[in-house]
């Protein structure tokens, strides 16, 4: 079994670097840079990422009358932005990738500061749990190692090599997408007793909610053109699971009812965005036709 944990977070490890290169090498500096010095799409996104969609995470747990398991995982996941998933939705939906990937490495880097102040701030107001503290260093420090370093060389290759950007782009896009399925079925696979354990409850259809409300602020409180607003719901529909699991390591002793609330949350989250961003990809697929 630890050999079988230890293989899956390897794939993760690849998915998520994988994912990032591939961005890198498909964005230029230029396209970068529009988005980086764009303030009132920056100013939007981390509204709605570090404000917004908390307060919904919030609001969605009280409104269901979540288990104690399942409100904290709501609430850890609202909480902790900039999921890597959100570059692959820019993929499948045909979306604004370099934006999509600038975007999510900027939130999951300043959700590293944010993450523990606000699930702290939300649990004490709703009187749930006990107080989250985590080594942010730690965490900055995994973002920039496994999402900002493979974009940067891929970008910089794409910029000086840009030959060799083109010829790598389709096997790095082909290893994110083999991983991807490979970390999804290891999701299930892994957490399958913990998700049946949770039919029939609030929990599942609250991450679902949850993800869709997400989706639609991310797009609502963004800027330019609708390919570029559906590709910041997407980023904001994916939440980052990094933190999450680090914060129920250290102030929950690893619950296995929050573990399996979590794993709850994020499958459900995942179940509702995919189709959101397939759909939007069919939909521009049959406009250039």
């Amino acid at each position: 079994m630890e050999t079988l944990h230890l293989l899956f977070n390897a794939i993760t490890v690849i998915f998520i670097a994988a994912t990032m290169f591939a961005a890198g090498l498909a964005t230029t500096v230029e396209a970068l840079r529009s988005v980086v010095t764009d303030i009132r799409l920056l100013a939007l996104a981390l509204l709605a990422n570090l404000a917004v969609i908390p307060l919904l995470g919030w609001g969605i747990g009280a409104l269901f009358g979540l288990p104690a398991a399942g409100f904290i995982a709501l609430v850890l996941t609202a909480s902790s932005p900039g999921g890597p998933f959100g570059v692959k939705l820019a993929m499948v939906q045909s979306g604004d990738v370099a934006a999509g990937a600038a975007m999510q490495v900027l939130l999951a880097t300043i959700g590293s500061l944010t993450f523990a102040p606000t699930a702290n701030g939300i649990l004490s107001a709703a009187d749930v749990g006990q107080e989250v503290s985590l080594d942010i260093t730690a965490l900055v420090g995994t973002v920039a190692l496994l999402q900002l370093l493979p974009f940067a060389v891929g970008l910089l290759l794409r910029r000086y090599a840009a030959p060799t950007a083109r010829a790598w782009h389709p096997a790095a896009a082909a290893v994110s997408n083999v991983t991807f399925l490979v970390v999804l079925a290891g999701m299930l696979l892994g957490n399958w007793r913990d998700v049946l354990s949770l039919f029939g409850s609030l929990t599942l259809l609250a991450g679902l909610v949850l993800a869709a409300a997400a989706f639609t602020t991310g797009t609502l409180l963004s800027a330019g053109p609708p390919v570029r607003r559906t590709t910041m719901g997407g980023v904001a529909a994916v939440r980052n699971a990094g933190p999450a699991l680090a914060a129920i390591g250290i102030a929950f002793a690893d619950q296995p009812a929050i573990l399996g609330a979590l794993a709850a949350v994020l499958l459900s989250g995942l179940a509702a965005a995919l189709p959101i961003a397939a759909v939007l990809n069919s939909r521009r697929n049959q406009g250039q036709d």
